[in-house]
């Protein structure tokens, strides 16, 4: 397996948090984590990946929101180039109610007609395609209608760990506003999200072992007690805490690949 993470040019990283690239060999089944991100995929060979239902995935496509875990599997080897998007790039860049893509995909053909797709599977070297989709973006940054400040605001202040509550006071915004933002932004609702966060949280102490036991683990992620934060874990990762750690292959975060 090759990975590599790239940060892309001051002027995109209000819209896209990093670029990936992942190399492996085919016949995997990788889970997919939900991680409050958003995202585009294009693979460099068409027709290698298939979702859970065993549905070609197309070569290239934007994804939004996950709520729960899920799955695709690779049938040949593959190089692919991925853009982890901030949260409430969807309706920023692509004008896309977010919500409209919640645990959905979409092929770019539907976005836009640029032949990015042909420049991107004629382009030579990793640095040119991620140049063609950098370049992509910006053009459409020129563009943008809708602005998403006070969203942004409250995605950075829930992921630094703000309850829920102090920031709808600090915004001045009832809880159905600030709802009616983020379902239209982020395509989740704030409690969705915030619950996201704090399970990534849980995951990143696991990750690292940086607790003396689940009880503790939960105490310090503000879970009521152990099994709410077991329950939160197999909703997004389909096993418990111990079968995570023990059948999973995590090299590249919220992408593992699972030992079947």
């Amino acid at each position: 397996m090759f990975y590599q993470k790239i940060i892309p040019i001051k002027a995109l990283q209000e819209y896209i948090r990093y670029f990936w690239v992942l190399e492996d060999y085919a016949y995997k089944t990788y889970k997919i984590i939900p991680d409050g991100l958003t995202g585009l995929i294009f693979q460099e060979e068409a027709n290698l990946f298939l979702d859970k239902e065993n549905q070609i995935l197309p070569q290239m496509f934007l994804y939004g929101q996950t709520t729960h875990h899920s799955e695709q599997n690779s049938v040949g080897n593959f190089r692919n180039i991925g853009v982890y998007l901030q949260p409430t790039t969807l309706k920023s860049i692509f004008n896309i109610e977010a919500f409209e893509l919640t645990n959905q995909h979409i092929s770019i053909d539907y976005l836009t007609k640029e032949p990015i797709l042909e420049q991107l599977v004629n382009a030579g070297s990793i640095n040119e395609k991620i140049e063609i989709i950098s370049k992509f973006f910006l053009e459409r940054i020129q563009q943008i209608k809708y602005t998403s400040k006070n969203v942004d605001f409250a995605t950075t202040l829930l992921q630094n760990g703000k309850r829920l509550k102090d920031i709808q006071i600090e915004m001045k915004l009832s809880e159905r506003s600030l709802e009616r933002l983020f379902i239209q932004f982020v395509g989740i609702s704030p409690k969705s999200f915030s619950r996201i966060v704090r399970f990534q949280s849980g995951l990143q102490a696991l990750r690292q072992k940086n607790f003396h036991n689940l009880t503790d683990l939960a105490y310090q992620n503000e879970y009521y007690d152990q099994s709410h934060f077991i329950r939160d874990f197999k909703t997004f990762t389909g096993v418990s805490p111990r079968q995570f750690l023990q059948q999973t292959n995590e090299q590249v975060e919220n992408f593992p690949e699972w030992k079947v």
